[in-house]
């Protein structure tokens, strides 16, 4: 079977996604699972800041952003 799984980084504006899998560790991994990015959590790419980074992302009722580097130890399965 293949996944087609990649970085939440790299999810375009306006999509959704499932969470898949984390890659980050410590406390950046704590933290992750403490805003509810657990497997199968639907996300959606809302939007970026004028300068690209961080981007702001639909999770569980709430609008989070995530910096490049923390959104991409993210891996997701694109609707």
């Amino acid at each position: 079977m293949s996944h087609n799984y990649i970085p939440l980084n790299e999810l375009p504006i306006g999509q959704k996604a499932k969470v898949k899998m984390l890659t980050s560790d410590g406390t950046t991994r704590r933290r992750m699972l403490d805003i509810g990015l657990i497997i199968d959590t639907v996300v959606e790419a809302l939007l970026k800041s004028p300068a690209g980074d961080p981007v702001a992302y639909h999770i569980r009722g709430a609008v989070i952003a995530l910096r490049s580097e923390e959104a991409g130890k993210i891996l997701v399965q694109a609707n």
